[in-house]
């Protein structure tokens, strides 16, 4: 009986809520904190997985959020990000560099991406990649409100059932890796994990490109097992090192996994 009662207060306060509940802590998405926390990383050079930034004691994968994927001694492997906020003419050749190596990677994009670029994003599809939601509007996603933040998710998401009639995969990584434990609950609750990265560099900026042998020197510095990478796909330097960057992580023993390989949401 008292089950039951439970049961039916639950759903009195989902209605009240608007459904802006945490079903498993059972109290609503809006009492979560918005302390802002920017992802960063304390790389090391033993190729060993590095630390993340965040709440203190914070278990990431009970919010099912990753900055590095399942690995072992006997499954070594990477899992390659690109982050598509506009295309800038490299995504083809990037698409044919993965094609021409067997490697698998995820796309996150934005939903003007999306909108600009749906031939290219149906490509990414059909050739079998992951494509995540990168959000609407590229905001930072820590001060939003609940209601804003499922907007940015879910207008998104129904931009890319629209224009290629592919479903979006349920990844998501936070534009400029901005994050509170408000915004990681929201999208768990969307049915989302929430991807950070493993290894990143100065790559983003067109007028200011690093060049092809940084960016091949930054993987053959920091590789690790389980590393997720984050590749902008508007770089150039990103584009002309990729070849080599594949090789030498074959060469080291990595195959390229997927991200549903182990981050799998109900």
């Amino acid at each position: 009986m008292r089950k039951r009662i439970f049961t039916l207060f639950l759903a009195v306060l989902l209605c009240i809520t608007g459904g802006e509940m945490d079903s498993q802590a059972k109290r609503p998405l809006s009492s979560y904190s918005t302390r802002s926390y920017n992802w960063g990383l304390g790389q090391n050079l033993n190729h060993k997985k590095p630390n993340g930034t965040g709440p203190a004691g914070w278990k990431c994968k009970k919010d099912h959020a990753y900055y590095t994927g399942k690995c072992s001694k006997k499954n070594k492997v990477v899992y390659l990000s690109f982050d598509c906020g506009y295309e800038a003419g490299y995504t083809k050749k990037i698409l044919k560099t993965l094609k021409k190596h067997h490697a698998k990677a995820i796309f996150f994009v934005t939903k003007d991406y999306i909108m600009s670029n749906p031939g290219l994003v149906k490509k990414m599809k059909k050739e079998g990649h992951l494509v995540g939601n990168h959000t609407t509007h590229h905001p930072r996603m820590a001060k939003l409100s609940v209601k804003r933040i499922q907007r940015e998710i879910k207008d998104c998401e129904k931009a890319m059932k629209k224009k290629t009639g592919f479903k979006m995969d349920p990844f998501i990584r936070p534009p400029e890796g901005n994050f509170s434990m408000r915004s990681i609950k929201v999208a768990k609750s969307m049915g989302y994990s929430t991807i950070f990265w493993s290894l990143a560099y100065y790559d983003y900026d067109t007028a200011n490109q690093p060049g092809k042998n940084f960016v091949i020197r930054k993987f053959k510095t920091y590789y690790h097992n389980g590393m997720i990478p984050l590749i902008h796909a508007c770089s150039k330097s990103n584009t002309q090192a990729l070849g080599e960057v594949l090789t030498f992580l074959k060469k080291k023993g990595f195959r390229f996994g997927t991200l549903d390989e182990f981050a799998k949401n109900s």
